[in-house]
């Protein structure tokens, strides 16, 4: 069986490997691969087409332009990756409320997502409040 197609990794080689790749990175580049901007980039270049002068008056967008760059290829790399290497594994499957959330919460896909999505922004806060 090929490494690639195994259902699952080791996270100590997949963790050596990221590690591996963000030196590969800052030696190349100068620059450390992140998520946090990305996504306020994107609800910047979002914005634009609303509200384009709201977005050129706010004082962060003029100091980070929202733009698709380097960071915003490797969020999108990583979802791609990650689907394809699930579909190689034959380990896809989607699964809108997991076993335990239901088994300690119930099977309420609405009181899962909005649950998920609140997180999301709570970790995101975290995430640009630390300066990630």
């Amino acid at each position: 069986m090929s490494v690639l197609s195994r259902t699952s990794w080791s996270p100590y080689v997949a963790g050596a490997l990221a590690g591996m790749l963000l030196v590969l990175s800052v030696l190349v580049s100068g620059k450390y691969f992140g998520a946090s901007t990305t996504f306020v980039r994107s609800a910047g270049y979002i914005e634009q087409v609303f509200a384009p002068d709201r977005v050129k008056s706010l004082e962060y967008f003029v100091k980070t332009t929202p733009k698709i760059d380097w960071q915003w290829m490797f969020v999108f790399g990583g979802l791609l990756g990650s689907l394809i290497a699930s579909r190689m594994g034959r380990d896809f499957k989607s699964t809108p409320v997991p076993p335990l959330w239901e088994t300690r919460f119930g099977p309420n896909r609405i009181k899962r997502w909005t649950t998920a999505f609140l997180g999301g922004i709570v970790l995101m806060f975290g995430a640009r409040l630390a300066g990630g």
